[in-house]
């Protein structure tokens, strides 16, 4: 166990020093390249956001595309793998079929349709969510129908660990459909969580964590390196992610690293309780995708808002709390909430 976990903070350590070098370049690439974001000025529901605009007008132009370095390290760190093991330095590499396919496959499968989405963004295209809609609610069901069908008939898993609550549940033809629905609704909570510096890099972080350690402590420790190479090059973007930031994520980072974290909760999910842990790291994100659905529900049917902008942290902001303040605030709720869920992962083993 001590030379893997060596070897996990080995990638991570050398991950986090590459992308620290690399970010300067990078951000100068973009802006030479004029890859700045666009404010929307339209909803999801096609009508102005005239408070969107206007809370968040100042970082318009700010470079976006977060995804190419993040990309970079990931492409990087799976041939220094692949190399180190030819040279007989260790006897794996990160491409490893029982471990880290499935969520290596749906991180660049993801990040192909976050990139068209940013680069919409960028040539103000389309203004209401960048990519149309019905195109990347397309690449969203045939990703996530594909991974459900793979883990159900593939790998035979139909169950769902619900402990220590409610104990195993077996759900048969109902466990695709229902990890079919939980996919899409994770990736658009996270894709909504977005647009205060800080907030979306820190919430991830802790729940890469989370997951990191189930992953170890469940011995899959090629997957753990992975989570541990996209840990570490977001701890790298943050400092440049500071308010004002230098550089945006951008919304492939939301498609190609949460439908990652998705499937690996579907990969944990055969030997640890994970579904309570996750529910209890994902409750931020939760509220916002609650509170949005809500907005959008509300103006479809009754044609009124429910709120005056919608999702939650953004009507926090309409509430004059300085963005630094909601930010701290979201950073102290998530590193509770990421311990409890850790706890929760420990108790299965004692």
């Amino acid at each position: 166990m001590l030379s893997n976990l060596i070897l996990i903070l080995s990638f991570t350590l050398a991950t986090f020093i590459g992308a620290m070098i690399l970010y300067p370049l990078y951000i100068k690439f973009l802006r030479k390249v004029k890859a700045g974001k666009t404010i929307r000025s339209e909803s999801a529901t096609w009508d102005k956001a005239v408070i969107f605009s206007k809370l968040h007008e100042h970082k318009a132009w700010t470079p976006t595309m977060w995804w190419g370095l993040f990309l970079l390290m990931m492409l990087l760190m799976v041939w220094v793998s692949w190399i180190s093991q030819k040279l007989w330095w260790t006897n794996y590499h990160l491409r490893n079929r029982q471990e880290t396919y499935i969520i290596l496959f749906w991180f660049f499968s993801m990040w192909l349709i976050g990139l068209i989405d940013d680069i919409l963004n960028i040539l103000n295209v389309w203004k209401v969510k960048w990519l149309n809609m019905r195109a990347k609610m397309f690449g969203l069901i045939l990703f996530s129908g594909w991974i459900s069908y793979r883990f159900y008939h593939v790998l035979w898993i139909d169950y769902i660990n619900l402990a220590p609550l409610f104990g195993t549940i077996h759900l048969w033809r109902w466990f695709p459909i229902l990890t079919f629905i939980a996919t899409i609704f994770i990736v658009n909570a996270v894709n909504i969580t977005d647009w205060l510096d800080w907030l979306a890099g820190w919430l991830n972080i802790f729940v890469l964590l989370t997951f990191a350690v189930a992953l170890f402590i469940s011995h899959r420790y090629l997957a753990t390196t992975v989570l541990g190479i996209c840990i570490s090059t977001l701890v790298a973007f943050m400092f440049f992610n500071i308010n004002p930031a230098k550089v945006f994520m951008g919304d492939s980072w939301a498609f190609c690293l949460w439908w990652l974290i998705a499937a690996t909760a579907y990969l944990l999910n055969m030997k640890i309780w994970i579904f309570i842990p996750a529910a209890i790291v994902f409750l931020i994100f939760a509220i916002d995708l609650c509170t949005s659905g809500l907005q959008m529900f509300w103006k479809k049917v009754f044609h009124h808002k429910l709120f005056p902008i919608a999702p939650f942290h953004h009507y926090l902001e309409y509430k004059w709390i300085k963005e630094y303040t909601i930010v701290m605030y979201m950073r102290l709720i998530q590193t509770i909430l990421t311990v409890t869920a850790i706890i929760v992962i420990f108790w299965q083993f004692l």
